[in-house]
């Protein structure tokens, strides 16, 4: 059944289901759409609704959908594993989450790594800071302009996105230098090799303001919320100079990039490898394929520099460890990494036309993760027509995101596993909801 599937009954239990939504759930929990889908079912790259519509999904649930949505091996594993036990929490031996740490760690290049499991980005990140601030005895942190790193209190406070963070108030002190975005700021027009230097002297320059320790820069390889906007290539690495003169961590926020989301390399980081290694990797979403684990790999002497006690109740419970592991071991098998890498590429290319019209100011990211900044006559930011957009390619069959710092950045992230036919016919999807909302003209 097509996007524009005609059921009236079904439509008047959705208008139900809404008005019980916004009787219980609080004001400022966003949804998508002017009238909100409820996805009911999945497989492979597509959706259904509760209205029996069909969607080709370029956003899997906010980059979380990593190898495709109801995958056989991860449901099997999912279901084999809740027939034994649910849960036991961190107190107990748990052999799913000790293979899963022993998977991570080999995979994050990290010296000596260890590894904590959370339930979600944000408490992984959240964790990270608690490393940090542990290790280095201070509350000082450096972030990005434009970042985003969760929702909770302490991960706001080094959010670098004002429509994300509705308080002032923080648990450290925070200071923001450049790194990512480029337009409608002093940096614009420059170039790789200036925009770099640039950013290194107003790192140094920021440190050179503080007084006393800074424990970490956190920093996303590609901003997520932020409208996927990405530094040039080896900045980070840069930074790592710099950081490394003052004794200061380094934490890479992979919860979008990671697991070979870019296509060039397995985490976002290692584009910017030059001076070795992140101290504290945090990732999440791709990993569990919906499941909600995360977690935190960092060197053995960080991560074991918190000196109080602490366990998880559900950060790596056998029921998110085993679906984990059978979704780590699809993504391999099936060598997700070099697909995002080779479809990207046609996705890329078959968007490219977009780059013609006049509503669009840029189409930037990398691999599986791609960026399409909308903007007015005037050159500044195009929210409403990211808005219209998103609607226009859902009436077509076509799921996908939007963000930036104006929310006029569309989001296109698709499951890993992607085919060259559903690039192409995305791609066309979304060049006609382009045109039909106006950026075209």
């Amino acid at each position: 059944m097509g996007a524009n599937a005609d059921s009236g009954a079904a439509e008047g239990e959705h208008a139900r289901l809404a008005r019980r939504r916004a009787a219980v759930l609080p004001s400022w929990l966003g949804t998508l759409y002017s009238e909100p889908i409820e996805i009911e079912s999945g497989s492979g790259r597509h959706v259904h609704d509760a209205e029996g519509n069909r969607y080709l999904d370029f956003f899997g649930g906010i980059l979380t959908t990593m190898t495709g949505h109801a995958v056989p091996e991860v449901t099997e594993a999912v279901t084999e594993q809740a027939g034994r036990i649910l849960h036991s929490s961190t107190l107990y031996l748990n052999e799913p989450m000790i293979e899963l740490a022993e998977r991570v760690a080999e995979l994050s290049d990290i010296e000596d790594p260890r590894v904590f499991f959370t339930t979600s980005g944000t408490e992984a990140n959240d964790t990270a800071l608690l490393l940090a601030t542990a290790y280095r005895s201070s509350n000082q942190i450096l972030a990005l302009r434009n970042s985003y790193h969760g929702r909770s209190f302490a991960s706001l406070s080094v959010t670098g996105n004002r429509a994300w963070s509705p308080s002032s108030l923080s648990p450290v002190q925070t200071s923001y230098v450049h790194g990512s975005r480029r337009r409608g700021t002093v940096l614009e027009g420059l170039d790789d090799a200036e925009f770099t230097a640039a950013c290194v002297r107003d790192l140094e320059d920021v440190l050179d303001q503080l007084h006393g320790n800074v424990a970490c820069l956190i920093a996303e390889p590609i901003q997520g919320v932020g409208g996927f906007a990405a530094p040039p290539d080896g900045l980070f690495a840069r930074f790592k100079e710099v950081l490394d003169r003052h004794g200061i961590l380094w934490i890479s926020d992979e919860v979008q990039t990671g697991w070979g989301r870019t296509g060039e390399h397995f985490w976002g980081w290692q584009a910017h490898d030059a001076n070795g290694a992140p101290d504290v990797v945090t990732f999440a979403k791709g990993i569990g394929n919906g499941l909600p684990i995360a977690g935190v790999v960092a060197r053995g002497e960080v991560m074991d520099s918190v000196s109080a006690n602490s366990i998880s109740t559900f950060g790596g419970s056998p029921l998110t460890a085993a679906g984990a592991l059978a979704n780590l071991e699809y993504h391999r098998r099936n060598d997700l990494w070099g697909n995002a890498h080779r479809v990207g590429a046609v996705l890329r290319d078959e968007l490219s036309a977009a780059e013609s019209l006049p509503g669009v100011g840029e189409i930037r990211g990398k691999g599986l993760m791609l960026g399409v900044e909308l903007l007015r006559p005037d050159g500044s930011p195009a929210p409403e027509l990211a808005a219209e957009t998103t609607e226009q390619a859902r009436s077509r069959g076509l799921l996908i995101g939007k963000g930036g710092l104006e929310g006029n950045v569309l989001r296109i992230a698709p499951p890993l596993s992607l085919t060259e036919e559903e690039a192409v016919e995305g791609a066309r999807i979304l060049l006609e909801a382009l045109r039909a909302s106006g950026a075209g003209e």
